[in-house]
């Protein structure tokens, strides 16, 4: 590639770069119809041209896109992203890596990241207390109480890799802290000059899209290769353009746009694809909206939802105090045909959608899906459609009313406009004499303390505090289901009376059980509606034409009478947020408070396991691992663990909420000496494997075909046709020497990245997962975990095949090898003896993939070569 290098000159600096214009030249191809998203691509592989993992036939592949020929490419990220849910398993293995090493003789030091890694806890702080001024401080209190063990792992862990940080407790959301500061849009390493790209071991990791920055969601176990030096497979990009005209009715927020958004691209089928937005309308949505928009990338499938670079990321950059940074930004993207302006000529794309941000009406999601987009005025109506009790109320709380209105997740609460906006609503409400109705549980938790600064200059956070909405942390909270308990009162009428309540958040993620385990109904909101639900105190009631509530003097108040017009948001915006506060906490933000500071924690290149830990134990992936791979094989009469519908979770795979008493993990966590007031999370206890697989498939909405009338973690084991845990099916299959399989219908694994869905699976005994369809993350986290993910051929399923889960299943072509999309046969033996063959897509998609699945997963190929 040295035709292409070339110089550019910052200040008084000389940086080489890969010149995307001469490379395109040299290929005969028009840079500028190239989608950005292709250009990223592009000059990551060709800057790494080596024979091995990248060819020139490589890059001439990419740089002529989209022609006919099949290729994949070999992504190396330029950084990694982490929280604290999914970065401590991560260290885990990390960690027990070394101590193999070093069991074997091996250097344990050879164990480190490749490339730089952030790890921001934001998952750990639950709202125990709220609607209190010290709310905050308590709930950190608790939060170091609960997570002791595992900030000790992670301050271990900064110091024992190189190019390892952590954001400490009570800083912010990992993706708004990306954001507003990790993201550099250009970086500089090593003297070259190259686009900031990264992957995160969270689904919402498109967020940094909206500022140019290439990212997305991987499972730990992906992200975990990538800092060991392993690249990334990716199939030849499909990457869908929006044309976007117009700009944001009077009423709409970007809340009520990215519902839009993920409705018409879910039903659209964008799962795996890129998504870019292109066209004039950009102009009039700031950073803070079009991450709002990138954020929502899972939820409607997306690998990611890019927002080129432009005159408002700029401005953006010097707004949060990354000024320093703009110029080399400037140069290099336009230099390399990376910095879009109105009226450039539109790229090609795979296919181009249209979307009018005119046409876009306030709206909420739910009760049980992102995607389920409903206007303001229907809501009521689609609560009414889906739920039905034989009792309506509790002496406290009654059918239909808010349980949890909470201001919440790294969606919503990193915009200043809609931020600024339930404030206004707040202010107004209580002028009017509006409160707070007392069986609604109200939390304020942003996705940095930025947030909290503009919300104390504007002088509107008392007004939110008056209703309830006192800062309880900076963290995820309600939306990673850490909703923490509902007032003894109203969880006792739910209980008695089995009551659907809802919950309505500013967050990403409803799914069923997820929020908190009481409440059936979850809808997605932006945060001023959020306040008016608290006020209404109902969902049986249509906000857009029906009062809110009355005054002192008994006048009905309405929605309409205490919104905020666009004029006083955007005024506030201008007079409240500066780039000082900006500088002042994130000159902070790896510092940490004196509990940080004082934490004891481990030293040393090797991590110290306590064997009676009930948070961090040594996994057993790596313990007495063989030299070299067993030969693959069939799996050979198999039986079913679980037959599932449609749109299973990871949240129905791997919960990451609160720990039931009776389930097989609380059981284990008593036999440990654990109060169950000291459970914690699944979430937190994600460096346990004992715990976390105890919990696979855990979760209480889980509907299993094999125990049909339950939900939960129930299965029926064969041929002895008992109910039981899975978790004891599974024991129980295990020493029966019966392989295990998972039989599902569409959107398997969709949801969060988690990699425990995938780990879990595993030490389950699940050797493959038959589904219509996967989810991206999933699909490659089973990959990357030794378990087969199979998909049925167009218009098959289990109805097509009459699969009952009482049959047993050959699958046949493994033995000897695999190749990547290749067909297997399952031989399916009814309980009558008869036998129903049919073929099923391997989708084990890339070539690398093969060599993750012989080696029984990609860490311990890893781990094997690092040895050799």
């Amino acid at each position: 590639m040295n035709e292409v290098t070339k110089l550019l000159k910052v200040a008084d600096e000389e940086l080489k770069y890969i010149s995307l214009k001469d490379l395109c030249e040299k290929h005969n191809v028009d840079l500028n119809k190239l989608p950005h998203t292709v250009k990223i691509l592009l000059e990551n592989i060709a800057r790494r041209v080596d024979g091995k993992d990248v060819k020139d036939s490589d890059v001439e592949a990419l740089a002529t896109w989209p022609n006919d020929k099949d290729s994949s490419l070999a992504f190396m990220p330029a950084r990694v992203l982490m929280q604290d849910f999914t970065g401590v398993p991560a260290v885990v293995d990390l960690a027990a890596m070394r101590s193999a090493m070093a069991r074997n003789g091996g250097d344990p030091k050879a164990v480190n990241p490749y490339v730089g890694v952030d790890l921001v806890i934001d998952h750990s702080v639950q709202v125990d207390n709220f609607g209190h001024a010290d709310s905050y401080e308590k709930n950190l209190e608790l939060e170091y109480e609960r997570n002791a063990e595992r900030y000790a792992l992670l301050n271990w862990a900064q110091q024992a890799f190189k190019d390892f940080r952590v954001v400490p407790p009570g800083m912010g959301i990992c993706h708004q802290v990306n954001l507003e500061h990790l993201g550099h849009v250009v970086q500089k390493k090593n003297g070259w000059a190259l686009p900031d790209t990264l992957v995160g071991t969270d689904s919402h990791t498109p967020m940094i899209n909206g500022l140019g920055v290439l990212g997305w969601g991987v499972g730990g176990i992906e992200a975990e290769a990538a800092m060991l030096g392993q690249p990334m497979f990716l199939p030849k990009p499909i990457v869908i353009g929006v044309r976007t005209i117009g700009s944001l009715p009077t009423g709409a927020t970007a809340t009520d746009l990215v519902l839009t958004l993920t409705e018409k691209l879910r039903a659209h089928g964008v799962v795996g694809k890129f998504v870019e937005f292109f066209g004039d309308g950009l102009s009039s949505l700031s950073i803070a909206d079009r991450a709002t928009l990138s954020n929502m990338s899972p939820e409607f499938g997306a690998t990611a939802t890019l927002f080129p670079v432009d005159q408002v990321t700029l401005e953006y950059l010097r707004m949060t105090g990354r000024g320093e940074k703009v110029e080399l930004v400037e140069k290099y993207t336009k230099e390399q045909g990376l910095f879009r302006e109105d009226g450039d000529v539109e790229p090609k794309f795979s296919e181009i959608l249209d979307l009018d941000l005119s046409k876009v009406v306030p709206s909420l999601a739910g009760p049980k899906l992102p995607q389920q987009r409903v206007n303001l005025s229907d809501a009521r109506k689609s609560f009414d459609d889906n739920f039905k009790v034989n009792k309506n109320e509790g002496k406290t709380i009654k059918h239909g009313d808010v349980a949890i209105a909470a201001i919440t997740s790294c969606t919503n609460t990193s915009n200043p406009s809609v931020m600024l906006a339930a404030g206004l609503v707040a202010k107004k409400a209580v002028e009017a004499g509006l409160k707070t109705k007392p069986w609604v549980k109200t939390s304020l938790a942003p996705g940095s303390r930025v947030v909290t600064n503009y919300l104390k200059k504007s002088g509107l956070l008392p007004y939110l505090e008056q209703l309830g909405f006192n800062l309880v942390g900076y963290g995820c909270t309600t939306c990673i289901g850490n909703s923490g308990p509902l007032p003894e009162e109203v969880s006792k009428d739910i209980n008695e009376n089995n009551l659907a309540v809802v919950s309505v958040l500013s967050g990403n993620r409803n799914f069923e059980g997820r929020v908190h385990s009481q409440i059936k109904a979850s809808y997605l909101a932006s945060p001023p509606l959020c306040v008016a639900y608290a006020l209404s105190g109902t969902f049986l009631c249509d906000l857009s034409k029906e009062a809110i509530g009355q005054d002192e003097n008994g006048k009905d108040i309405f929605l309409k009478d205490i919104w905020p017009t666009p004029e006083e948001v955007h005024e506030l915006i201008s007079s409240s947020v500066s780039t000082e506060q900006y500088e002042y906490e994130y000159g902070r933000i790896f510092a940490g408070d004196d509990k940080w500071k004082s934490m004891a924690s481990p030293k040393g290149d090797l991590f110290e396991w306590d064997k009676d830990s009930t948070y961090v134990r040594e996994p057993s992936f790596f313990v007495d691992l063989p030299k070299d791979p067993a030969p693959l094989k069939d799996i050979e009469g198999a039986k079913i663990m679980c037959l599932l519908g449609d749109s299973i979770t990871t949240d129905h795979i791997s919960p990451a909420g609160s720990i039931g008493k009776d389930s097989p993990a609380g059981q284990y966590l008593i036999e440990q000496g654990v109060k169950q007031k000291d459970f914690n999370s699944f979430g937190s206890r994600r460096g346990n494997h004992e715990v976390m697989v105890r919990g696979t498939f855990g979760n209480i909405r889980l509907k299993n075909q094999m125990a049909p009338g339950t939900e939960g973690p129930w299965t029926t084991h064969l041929p002895s046709r008992k109910q039981m845990s899975i978790y004891d099916a599974s024991l129980k299959y295990q020493n029966e020497n019966v392989p295990l399989i998972v039989v599902a219908g569409s959107a398997y694994g969709s949801g969060s990245s988690r990699d425990w869905a995938a780990k879990g699976t595993n030490l389950l005994g699940i050797k493959a997962v038959l589904a219509e369809s996967y989810e991206r993350i999933h699909r490659s986290n089973l990959v990357c975990m030794g378990v087969l993910p199979l998909q049925f051929k167009e218009g098959e399923s289990i109805e097509s095949h009459k699969i009952t889960g009482l049959e047993t299943f050959n699958i046949i072509g493994v033995d000897g090898g695999v190749k990547p999309g290749q067909d297997l046969n399952v031989e399916m033996i009814r309980e009558d003896g008869s036998v129903v063959e049919f073929a099923v897509t391997l989708r084990i998609d890339a070539a690398a993939e093969v060599d993750y699945y012989e080696h029984g997963g990609i860490l311990q190929m890893v781990l094997r070569e690092m040895q050799s």
